[in-house]
C-alpha cells in the first residue's frame, strides 16, 4: 500500500487499486466508453485484438465490478444476444466512494485494535491482552 500512495496514480489506476482490473479489462473498458452504441463481445475482441474468450472472461470481470451493464437483444425472428455499455461514471464513483469509506473505516477499526493490544508493551506495562495466559 506505501508503494501505491507514493506513485503518481492515473483515475484510470483506480480500476486496478479498487477493483483489481487487469490491463485488458481496463482497454475493453476504454473500448465500451468510447463507443457510441453498445458493443457485442465480438465486437469488443476484435478491437482490442484478442480471441472472443479472452474479452468475454474481461467483460464479465468488469460485469461484477459493475463498470459496465449487459443488455439482451432478441431477433425478430427468435434468438437473442447481449450488447455491453458502460455504467454511469457518477454511479461507479459513487460505488468506489462507498467502497472506499467502508475500507477506510475498516482500517480505522484495525489500527485502533493494534493500539489498544499493544499498548504498553514497550515500557513493560501490561495490557488486558498481556495478561491472558
Amino acid at each position: 500500500m506505501a508503494e501505491q500512495l507514493q506513485q503518481d496514480m492515473q483515475c484510470e489506476g483506480l480500476l486496478e487499486c479498487i477493483h483489481g482490473l487487469k490491463q485488458l479489462d481496463k482497454d475493453c473498458f476504454r473500448v465500451l466508453v468510447e463507443s457510441e452504441d453498445p458493443l457485442t463481445i465480438d465486437e469488443v475482441a476484435e478491437q482490442v485484438d484478442r480471441e472472443r474468450s479472452t474479452a468475454y472472461r474481461s467483460i464479465q470481470r468488469l460485469l461484477q465490478s459493475g463498470f459496465i451493464q449487459k443488455e439482451q437483444v432478441n431477433y425478430d425472428q427468435g434468438g437473442y444476444y447481449h450488447v455491453y455499455y458502460p455504467t454511469d461514471p457518477s454511479q461507479i464513483a459513487n460505488d468506489m466512494q462507498r467502497m472506499l469509506n467502508d475500507w477506510y473505516a475498516k482500517m480505522g477499526q484495525l489500527i485502533q485494535e493494534f493500539e489498544d493490544k499493544y499498548e504498553g508493551v514497550e515500557d513493560g506495562t501490561p495490557t488486558v491482552e498481556n495478561t491472558r495466559a
